[in-house]
């Protein structure tokens, strides 16, 4: 952290390093009932918070209140760690961190997301964050699928669904003053302008037909029904609908 990160007001590059035995150290003068202690231990101890948000929410961008979660499961940590177990207090105090920080995600995403699909997205992250520790490299979805014995789709629709909505207006690129909006780099092959002004077209001109041509019509390419089954339904002969449909299509082409 040689870099100067102003977050809530702290210049993160001044922050103190505590090293282990230090930390042990205040560990047992807190449990002894010192005050500072835990202030010392909560200061030298924020580093760990800012570089879980960069290894795992960079892309969401550092907030303040990110920040600040991380650091309610830090003191969380501190508060709760036993002295005791032989293990760093870093290994206890990640996991503490990261839990409190989705947990204010969860909630405060404006989407309501069922509890099962939930449950299935927290516990596909749990599963990729193990396997690239054993790993130590990202791991594609497949894996995590294997991992949990669940089917790959519902795997990545969990995860889609508790994933933060993005804007259309987001920028995702900007040079010179001009920035490429997310909306500008979809594109919708099928629902083009031209497609919509054809659509218009083609509705405005059945509007013209009697309302029995329309409902041949409507059977015939909206349901999808044979001549025999629309005949049926309307209650005249096939030879009549045929006629009538041929007659309706030229109209529509005529207008159009």
């Amino acid at each position: 952290m040689s870099n100067k990160v102003e977050i809530c007001g702290i210049d993160t590059a001044s922050l103190p390093k505590l090293k282990a035995g230090e930390v042990e150290e205040l560990l047992i003068r807190m449990q002894e009932g010192d005050p500072e202690a835990r202030d010392h231990l909560i200061m030298g101890n924020l580093r760990l918070v800012l570089s879980v948000l960069q290894k795992y929410w960079a892309n969401k961008g550092i907030s303040d209140d990110l920040f600040q979660v991380g650091c309610v499961g830090l003191m969380k940590a501190i508060d709760n760690f036993d002295v005791t177990l032989k293990v760093r207090f870093s290994t206890y105090a990640v996991p503490m961190i990261i839990g409190e920080i989705r947990r204010y995600l969860r909630d405060a995403n404006s989407m309501r997301v069922a509890r099962s699909i939930r449950d299935t997205a927290y516990r596909a992250l749990k599963a990729r964050e193990q396997l690239e520790r054993e790993l130590d490299r990202e791991v594609p979805l497949e894996m995590i699928s294997e991992r949990l014995n669940l089917p790959l789709k519902e795997v990545a629709c969990a995860l889609d669904a508790v994933s933060t909505p993005v804007s259309l207006y987001e920028p995702v690129y900007s040079k010179n003053g001009d920035a490429i909006l997310l909306m500008d780099q979809i594109s919708d092959e099928k629902n083009t302008d031209e497609r919509w002004t054809e659509n218009a077209a083609l509705f405005a001109a059945m509007e013209t037909l009697k309302e029995r041509e329309r409902e041949i019509l409507y059977l015939r390419y909206f349901e999808g029904q044979t001549q025999m089954e629309v005949s049926r339904s309307v209650g005249i002969s096939q030879a009549q609908i045929s006629r009538l449909e041929k007659s309706a299509l030229r109209q529509i082409k005529s207008l159009m």
